[in-house]
């Protein structure tokens, strides 16, 4: 997969990131917990990175061990067939525990995928 096909992925991820992180910043868990609308966000959110994330490359993840891709990719299976036995736990850990790693290197092979496009178009 090139650097321009990558690109729209980790776009998508980082993306996803931020507006889960916009629902649940200033929410307490008991909030976030009663909230059914935001809690469908969230989950929308998080089935979006985990399809993203099957379309990064296998280089891209081997640089990345300490991600669990598996997990990251199964987690939108979790949503799409057992979604009614998602718990709002599970979904605040996740957003609070789990994404900032995700962001960060999304953030940075976006950003080294964006400067190998523009080393092509040169």
């Amino acid at each position: 997969m090139t650097a321009r096909t990558l690109i729209p992925r980790l776009d998508d991820i980082v993306e996803a990131i931020e507006r889960v992180r916009e629902v649940v910043c200033n929410m307490s868990f008991e909030v976030f917990e009663a909230d059914w609308q935001s809690r469908w966000l969230v989950e929308r959110g998080v089935e979006i990175m985990s399809e993203a994330s099957r379309h990064l490359t296998v280089e891209l993840k081997a640089r990345h061990p300490d991600i669990p891709w598996r997990k990251v990719a199964g987690i939108g299976n979790v949503l799409r067939h057992n979604y009614e036995n998602i718990a709002a736990p599970v979904m605040w850990s996740l957003v609070h525990d789990d994404l900032l790693r995700l962001e960060q290197i999304c953030r940075e092979e976006l950003a080294a995928a964006q400067a190998e496009e523009q080393k092509v178009r040169k």
